[in-house]
């Protein structure tokens, strides 16, 4: 099977060895975004909303560079650094998926990348 590298200028770029998503058939990874500004490199993280908004702003961008949307997630990873904050996080991420929301599990970790309070990955199907 042959697998296609998607790039969106639209999301920060990766900080490290690896894509922002690769297409396998029909099938989409996206890797974990955080809350990068794409035109500044500058962290979103005056509070955890913003944050999160930020977070899956930069999941639609890879999406939308690959032609998927919300509506084709079928599963995410949410990693966070305080379990705290899983009601704030939920309530922002919920307003992406507002009918037949996708598989998903939160995990709280000790530390992600920048430092930031939450990353998001995601895998689409058409």
């Amino acid at each position: 099977m042959m697998k296609e590298i998607i790039f969106s200028k639209e999301a920060p770029a990766p900080i490290g060895p690896y894509s922002q998503a690769v297409k396998a058939g029909n099938t989409l990874y996206v890797s974990g975004q955080i809350a990068l500004d794409p035109a500044t490199g500058e962290l979103i993280i005056e509070n955890i909303t913003e944050e999160t908004h930020a977070v899956m702003k930069n999941l639609e961008a890879v999406l939308r560079a690959a032609g998927y949307g919300f509506g084709d997630v079928v599963k995410c990873s949410i990693f966070i650094k305080n379990m705290d904050q899983f009601a704030t996080i939920n309530e922002a991420y919920g307003q992406y998926f507002k009918t037949n929301p996708p598989a998903r599990e939160t995990v709280e970790v000790s530390r992600l990348p920048k430092n930031v309070n939450v990353e998001i990955s995601c895998i689409a199907v058409k």
